[in-house]
């Protein structure tokens, strides 16, 4: 079924690009024995609007798509399943396992599942756990081509885990010019902004973290764990650093730079696309596309990076920043931050990670009881962090590889000696420690929670 889906959203990115989208649709539906309620539903989360069938599906479809917003769910089921995938002895089917927040309940009357509004965090990970393809989260990738077709500067920013997921030997200049083949104004790498934050967090750290007994929750990359603290141990929330993710700080900063750029950040997490449509973080990032998606894009658009030449660019992005992509990373860029701006903390930090759900909600539980060893915590709710993300298309231990690799080959090892980075706080005003300490200057890193 999921290559079905696939064929599907190559055919409807070849039929948007042609300018025959409504001839395609039009095919599709004249197929024999479909059901239509069940393509309709497909087709319009492939294009990233929620459009049911009716007799004028396909102008709602385009009026969508032309007036695309991104107050919407990512997340939902586009037909009705009957549960033959149950696993357990409790009879959960494979949605209601996957789902951190049990956010997937059963309706008895109709005999299948429905998702919870209230419960789900749009994390994606039934999307995966679904054997039927009967859950799918939307794609929005056709709502953004016009922008990319059109004279708007849009900047595609990359997740640190990107690297190894289209090749091997793929480098990250070809990537760059994969992304100006699509149409594509620039790429960054959102580990540059990690970096900033790395700066932030070190900070945070030296404020709350006097003694072995103080502790500090970092909030920085995962929306699962962020959405894990806020929903089941609001408790903790209070200890959580008040910084923004990575994606987040990449879109406030440039838009910061060039109010006029759009910014569509790339990555392996469904959990994104929900984080972008918080009502306090609206506007900050405009797409959010996985990198699943985008290796069906390329492949509908005949790109391979692997035969791009490389559009080349300055080293600005650290080795602490990269290695944001995989469990660990986040404590290892902060600790090597502590110990260059604030050396007497260095003994100090204890950090404890959790990998993947299972440890988060373990960790945070012996937090809770006092009996957690560490004092700077960091959580991924994907086991492996990003790099073992739902939308990852390489195995996660090989692209903690990947990711290690080209972190240890960075120029820059530690964001706080970083000359670039330096010369773009000075852009934003900031230009000591002591302005990193003043929230008001560093608003733009700034998240209440």
């Amino acid at each position: 079924m999921k290559e079905q889906y696939s064929e599907l959203f190559q055919c409807l990115i070849k039929a948007y690009y042609n300018g025959r989208l409504e001839e395609k649709v039009t095919e599709l539906f004249e197929e024999d024995n479909i059901d239509r309620e069940h393509l309709a539903a497909v087709i319009s989360s492939l294009c990233g609007v929620g459009v049911s069938l009716s007799d004028n599906y396909i102008e709602e479809l385009k009026e969508a798509i032309r007036a695309y917003e991104l107050n919407h769910k990512v997340v939902n089921k586009v037909r009705k399943c009957g549960m033959d995938c149950k696993v357990d002895k409790d009879g959960k089917t494979r949605c209601q396992e996957s789902c951190p927040f049990d956010a997937i309940l059963v309706n008895e009357e109709e005999n299948t599942t429905y998702i919870s509004s209230e419960r789900c965090t749009d994390c994606g990970f039934c999307v995966e756990g679904c054997p039927t393809g009967s859950i799918l989260d939307r794609v929005e990738f056709i709502p953004l081509v016009d922008l990319l077709q059109g004279n708007s500067p849009v900047v595609a920013a990359v997740a640190p885990a990107i690297m190894g997921q289209f090749g091997d030997e793929v480098s990250i200049n070809q990537l760059r010019t994969a992304f100006k083949t699509m149409g594509f104004t620039d790429m960054v790498e959102v580990a540059f902004f990690a970096d900033m934050l790395t700066l932030k967090e070190a900070i945070e750290f030296d404020a709350h973290v006097k003694s072995k007994d103080d502790f500090m929750i970092t909030s920085c990359c995962c929306p699962m764990w962020v959405a894990m603290l806020k929903r089941v141990y609001g408790d903790l929330v209070k200890h959580v650093s008040p910084s923004v993710s990575p994606m987040i700080a990449a879109g406030r900063v440039l838009k910061h730079l060039n109010p006029t750029v759009k910014v569509v950040f790339i990555g392996p997490c469904v959990a994104k696309k929900a984080e972008i449509k918080e009502p306090d973080l609206l506007g900050d990032i405009d797409f959010v596309l996985t990198f699943a998606e985008l290796q069906e894009i390329f492949k509908a658009l005949e790109i391979s990076p692997s035969v791009l030449p490389e559009t080349e660019s300055v080293e600005y992005a650290s080795r602490g920043g990269r290695l944001y992509a995989r469990t660990g990373g986040v404590s290892t860029a902060i600790a090597e931050c502590v110990e260059r701006m604030f050396p007497e903390k260095l003994e100090l930090v204890s950090s404890v990670q959790g990998n993947g759900v299972k440890e988060c909600k373990e960790m945070l539980n012996n937090l809770q009881k006092g009996i957690l060893s560490g004092n700077f915590i960091e959580g991924m709710g994907c086991v492996g962090g990003c790099v073992g993300g739902p939308k990852a298309i390489i195995p996660r231990d090989k692209g903690r590889e990947r990711v290690d690799d080209f972190a240890e080959n960075s120029a820059i090892k530690v964001a706080y000696d970083s000359a670039v980075m330096n010369a773009m706080l000075d852009k934003l005003g900031i230009f000591t420690i002591e302005d990193y300490k003043d929230h008001k200057k560093t608003e733009i890193f700034h998240r209440d929670f």
